[in-house]
């Protein structure tokens, strides 16, 4: 299966993204993949179960066990994980992956690679076709609300505003070159202009992101994974 890679600088010292990417209750508020994330105490390595609404009152449940690395010569950290679900409506078996977070001038490279099997049989893998872009994609989404928090001390709840304020304005764009019986290929125009306009400084992008490694190390799963 292909492997999903997100990759985001973010102006902003280690510490400040470690914690807000390994504390569930921080972490909830800007990964979009995830509503809750509930920590099994006693458990080593650390196990957590994990809940996301797909729709209205409807949650998706599933489990994980990680391990931090944060001793390595050179500064770097790592943080692996596998995943999985028992729940039959999740899309998702299990899977694996990792977080890697590397200082660099002027903040911190905070990057991802993950891949996972998919569930249902063949028609789960034709589903995957669409899900694994689009949950890739909330990948890339999530990382840039993370940054915009972290650089520019935007809530990731504000920013989540944001993003659908920008989609009302935009969607009525279009739908009032519409209603004002506009040539087609005008219309067709607008809404291309629509979708390559730059979102607001405070508005999160997934364009914002690398995905695909900028190196061959950032693309190597940590070998802490096999110890899970």
């Amino acid at each position: 299966m292909r492997s999903i890679y997100v990759e985001a600088m973010i102006a902003a010292p280690l510490e400040e993204v470690w914690a807000a990417t390994q504390d569930p209750v921080r972490h909830c508020r800007w990964d979009a993949r995830f509503g809750r994330i509930d920590p099994i105490p006693g458990t080593a390595p650390a196990e957590f179960r994990y809940a996301t609404a797909v729709l209205p009152g409807v949650e998706v449940g599933g489990y994980g066990v990680h391990a931090g690395q944060r001793d390595r010569p050179d500064g770097t950290r790592t943080s692996a994980l596998r995943f999985g679900s028992a729940d039959w409506r999740s899309p998702i078996a299990d899977g694996r992956g990792y977080w890697r977070y590397v200082p660099v001038e002027g903040g911190v490279r905070f990057l991802t690679g993950y891949t996972y099997t998919p569930r249902w049989g063949p028609l789960g893998l034709i589903f995957d076709l669409a899900f694994r872009p689009v949950f890739g994609w909330a990948t890339a989404w999530s990382f840039d609300r993370l940054r915009l928090w972290l650089e520019r001390g935007v809530p990731p709840e504000r920013a989540l505003r944001n993003a659908w304020l920008e989609v009302i304005v935009r969607t009525a764009v279009v739908a009032l070159a519409a209603v004002l019986g506009a040539h087609p290929v005008i219309i067709a125009l607008t809404a291309l202009a629509v979708i390559l306009l730059p979102p607001g400084r405070d508005t999160p992008a997934a364009r914002r992101t690398l995905r695909r490694p900028s190196d061959r190390r950032a693309a190597t799963a940590p070998a802490l994974l096999e110890t899970l």
